[in-house]
């Protein structure tokens, strides 16, 4: 390397050229978009999916909870893996798994298949998206990670924009395979892209794979999940019952398990960091709250106001594109003022964003759906850089993957359940098969059911708030600490081994 290179510095070590860390953070923007794509674009996807593969209406969802429960269980255990055998390493494996599962499922050809595929896929993006925190965090210094975590969430928002996008023309004008062939190639370039500039930068560390936590949160997350989604379609009965108090209960183990392990699937002790808990917390309720946003707006669109999925799509676009030029923005603020203030108020923006949601109507005009979008992009944009980097300034260097992998647990713990939370409370005003129905896209209503259905999606809304509001007030929390004021001190603390804040 020539000596006049400019060089990034990553607190004890050098990070390199600085135009090789900017195709590093490229890489690793690539690799959230394309997971990013496949949270959204099968959404618009599911009822031609539930047509070609005859698949059950009640499993269809699964198609989705599959692959976001999958990247829940393995997100801090596949942090743990980047710990012990290089985080770059297992950043690129996430990429090839994710291609592979992306080709499969686009050859997929019953119920099973495509479940399974799709599994196969959220465990390449669970190494993608539970290690891709860690590596900016190695190839930044601690007072420049906000605005790289800002560009990071400029690679989900466009990614989410791509999906909707995407998802409306290729369903309506292609074929719903195309939805997974489009991942092949990007994800093939990328990964050569990774293979030439990523480099191992952390010192490994030897850890232990918590495979009993896995499991037993595995289990209950799952029983829990499989006996909501059967009350969206049928009523309540034994084995509905069964598998709630059954799914409760291995909860309740999994806990027990963790204070017992060594080396925890969730690493509990972190949660001694000053606002750690606040800032996990956050994210929960954020994810619990937003995610179903999606859902719920498009089954407005299609279900009550009769669009098609590409018309359907293009309302919401606005917001993405907007939410992707805040989010650099945002992260340079958290660098400068500390990632309280953007979080929280990124979170009552959201809050604002829901509260406009809730006032749909049939006769609402539909530039509303579009100014709702914008908001909630907006407010999504502030609070994810500012919370993800404060938890990576208040980790311990040698625990990055560990607090990487348990934000995005936190997460997508949150966003699991907002899927059945949303679609319950949704399906309250008129029959659960046809509002099941009308979720994943089958069908569409007209009349007096399209106005109850449309109550049920107001509560649904208000629900929401509540969960964003609850999340906010725990980001405002993490103000008592003395560390979370100066966000810069916070970052050369974490980088000692000692966390001051977190976002």
């Amino acid at each position: 390397m020539a000596s006049s290179s400019a060089t990034v510095q990553t607190g004890d070590q050098q990070a390199g050229p600085a135009t090789h860390v900017g195709l590093a953070m490229v890489v690793v923007m690539t690799g959230v978009l394309i997971t990013a794509v496949d949270t959204t674009i099968v959404v618009l996807a599911l009822p031609t999916i539930e047509r070609t593969l005859h698949i059950a209406l009640a499993s269809v969802i699964w198609v989705v909870i599959g692959y976001l429960l999958v990247i829940t269980l393995l997100a801090t255990q596949v942090g743990r893996l980047g710990d012990m055998f290089g985080r770059v390493r297992m950043y690129e494996a996430g990429f090839a798994v994710f291609v592979l599962g992306s080709l499969l499922c686009a050859l997929a050809w019953n119920e099973g298949a495509i479940i399974g595929f799709r599994i196969l896929q959220g465990i390449g993006g669970a190494f993608v998206t539970a290690n891709s925190g860690a590596v900016i965090a190695d190839l930044y210094p601690p007072q420049q990670r906000g605005k790289a975590y800002g560009y990071n969430a400029v690679g989900w928002t466009f990614g989410a924009v791509l999906g909707i996008i995407l998802g409306g023309l290729i369903v309506t004008y292609i074929s719903w395979r195309w939805i997974f062939w489009i991942n092949v190639p990007i994800g093939i370039g990328a990964l050569i892209l990774a293979l030439r500039v990523l480099r191992e930068r952390a010192v490994r560390t030897s850890r232990r794979l918590d495979v009993l936590g896995m499991v037993t949160l595995g289990l209950g997350l799952f029983g829990v999940l499989w006996a909501m989604t059967k009350l969206a379609t049928s009523s309540l009965t034994g084995s509905v019952v069964g598998y709630l108090v059954g799914g409760v209960v291995l909860l309740g183990l999994f806990v027990f398990v963790e204070f017992r392990q060594s080396e925890p699937m969730l690493d509990l002790s972190l949660f001694k960091i000053p606002a750690m808990a606040p800032s996990m917390l956050a994210s929960l309720f954020q994810g619990l709250a937003n995610f179903a946003v999606l859902f719920l707006v498009i089954m407005y669109l299609q279900g009550a106001r009769g669009l098609s999925p590409i018309h359907a799509s293009l309302l919401l676009v606005p917001g993405y594109v907007v939410g992707a030029a805040v989010g650099p923005y945002a992260g340079r603020l958290a660098d400068r003022l500390g990632p309280v203030v953007p979080a929280t108020i990124g979170l009552g923006i959201q809050v604002v964003a829901l509260l406009i949601h809730a006032q749909l109507s049939l006769t609402t005009g539909l530039w509303l759906v579009v100014v709702a979008s914008i908001v909630n992009g907006t407010g999504a944009s502030a609070f994810f850089p500012a919370n993800t980097s404060a938890v990576m300034k208040a980790s311990p260097r040698e625990t990055l993957g560990i607090s990487s992998g348990m934000l995005r647990t936190f997460g997508n713990i949150g966003m699991v359940f907002s899927f059945a939370t949303a679609i319950l409370i949704a399906s309250r005003s008129i029959s659960r098969g046809l509002a099941f129905a009308i979720f994943v896209g089958s069908t569409s209503l007209h009349g007096d059911l399209a106005a109850a259905f449309t109550t049920g999606l107001h509560a649904a809304f208000y629900t929401s708030v509540g969960f964003m509001v609850l999340a906010a007030l725990l980001s405002a929390t993490r103000a008592r600490s003395a560390g979370v004021r100066t966000g810069r001190s916070a970052g050369h603390g974490a980088s000692a081994g000692q966390g001051a804040s977190a976002g």
